[in-house]
């Protein structure tokens, strides 16, 4: 090779490398700008959280720094009846939505995408597509379906609302994770004699588990933080679930109680922040156990 060729492939690999630094820089800046933006409000909530009311009435120093730390908020919202009402109900709510959900979306998207029948196709595409359907359309017509069913003002509406919400999603996620498993296990497992039950339970269930871990995590987060339904449909404290009752008793007339409603946040967001790290460790476990299977 001669002098010249050496040369320009000397300069080609400097300008690679050149790129390479470029993008790495671009994508730790707009790392950092994310992280910033997501993260500040949730620091600031913190931080709010723990002050006393007179601190943050006083406004003195930085407002990013809770000066004299202090857990009253908490305390008195641990020991709040109402607030342990919202917290209850909003636990038996989503236990309940997830259940019924997981069980809807696996049997629905079992018989979709592999028992093969008429339709299925088309069908599949109409149930993803009534996820599309903003839900500021639908609480309209469906207040009118609860209220002819007695449940206005009941958690039990929101059981069953919010599976209407979180099912098609559910669904659509599990035809994904069925449909790519090969067809020759539905095979084998005829040919043993199992029947659609017996291969759901002891081949789709176990393959497809990252499957069903990213459904679980969606139905969760539908109905824990769903706001539009609650406000529509519940107005007693007894019946409301936390994302209505914070703002609506812990907000009276135009006096906000911050530290207190900061901390009923973070109450909430708790279990959420929780439940999703075990589940995503969990999650990705499971897409690497999957592929290492024979």
């Amino acid at each position: 090779m001669s002098g010249g060729a050496v040369a320009l492939a000397g300069r080609r690999r400097r300008s690679l490398a050149s790129q390479r630094r470029w993008a790495l820089y671009g994508s730790y800046a707009a790392l950092f700008v994310f992280v910033v933006m997501f993260l500040v409000p949730p620091f600031y909530t913190v931080m709010t959280s723990l002050k006393s009311s007179a601190e943050i009435s006083a406004e003195k120093g930085s407002p990013w720094i809770a000066h004299h730390p202090t857990l009253e908020n908490f305390i008195y919202l641990i020991n709040y009846p109402n607030f342990r009402a919202f917290f209850c109900n909003t636990v038996e709510v989503t236990v309940l939505v997830v259940a019924v959900t997981m069980l809807i979306s696996v049997l629905a998207a079992f018989s979709l995408a592999r028992m093969g029948f008429w339709g299925s196709q088309t069908l599949a595409t109409g149930v993803f597509l009534t996820y599309l359907i903003p839900a500021s359309l639908l609480f309209i017509p469906l207040f009118q379906i609860i209220g002819a069913l007695g449940l206005i003002n009941s958690v039990w509406c929101l059981v069953l609302i919010y599976p209407t919400l979180s099912v098609p999603f559910c669904t659509w996620i599990m035809i994904g994770y069925f449909g790519s498993i090969p067809k020759e296990l539905d095979e084998a497992a005829l040919i043993d004699g199992a029947g659609y039950l017996q291969m759901l339970l002891r081949i789709f269930i176990p393959v497809a588990l990252p499957g069903i871990i990213a459904a679980t995590i969606f139905a969760f987060t539908v109905s824990w933080g769903q706001f539009l339904y609650p406000m529509a449909y519940l107005y007693t404290t007894n019946q409301m679930v936390l994302t209505v009752g914070i703002i609506s008793d812990l907000i009276r007339g135009d006096v906000f109680q911050w530290g207190k409603i900061m901390a009923a946040c973070v109450l909430a967001a708790a279990p959420p922040v929780l439940i999703h790290a075990f589940l995503m460790d969990y999650y990705i476990a499971g897409l690497t156990a999957g592929a290492t299977k024979g």
